[in-house]
């Protein structure tokens, strides 16, 4: 199972993506969609789970902020925010607690990122969203297969096509 993984938009829908993510079976976004019509961009390549972000004022854009998905028999929570100045949150440390995960993909810091804590792969995809600090704008790819997880980066140009 090949998933795709998109966070920080913020309003951006780069059409390299469609690219990038051909045959994806799922595409989970980690927050900070922004503005526009980014999700209805990804549902034309596949299915989106997506969660807000602080750009997306949380709670009051109606999406969820977290969300749990079964992927290839692997529970994956989506959380925005599970980082923050370089260290987990609170609300990140209880969200892993509460619903232990195999894998929990989140956003907010724009750095592609792909660690294993405490039993747990935490992965960034970074941010698909115009470029921003000194960070490359990227996205991520999730490979299930054979009970293991694999994780890609893929780095965007510095603009949208």
């Amino acid at each position: 199972m090949r998933i795709g993984v998109i966070s920080d938009t913020h309003g951006l829908f780069d059409r390299s993506i469609t690219r990038h993510f051909a045959g994806v079976e799922h595409i989970l976004h980690a927050g900070d969609i922004g503005p526009g019509d980014v999700l209805a961009q990804l549902a034309r390549i596949a299915p989106v789970t997506a969660v807000s972000g602080n750009v997306d004022g949380f709670d009051a854009s109606g999406i969820p902020v977290e969300q749990t998905v079964e992927l290839a028999g692997h529970r994956v929570a989506i959380y925005h925010r599970l980082y923050e100045g370089g260290r987990l949150t609170r609300e990140g440390m209880d969200v892993l607690a509460r619903i232990r995960p195999a894998l929990c993909v989140y956003g907010h810091t724009h750095q592609p990122k792909a660690e294993w804590r405490d039993g747990v792969l935490l992965f960034n995809p970074g941010s698909a969203g115009p470029k921003r600090f000194r960070l490359p704008r990227a996205v991520g790819l999730l490979l299930f297969q054979n009970g293991s997880i694999e994780t890609q980066h893929i780095i965007l140009a510095d603009r949208a096509e």
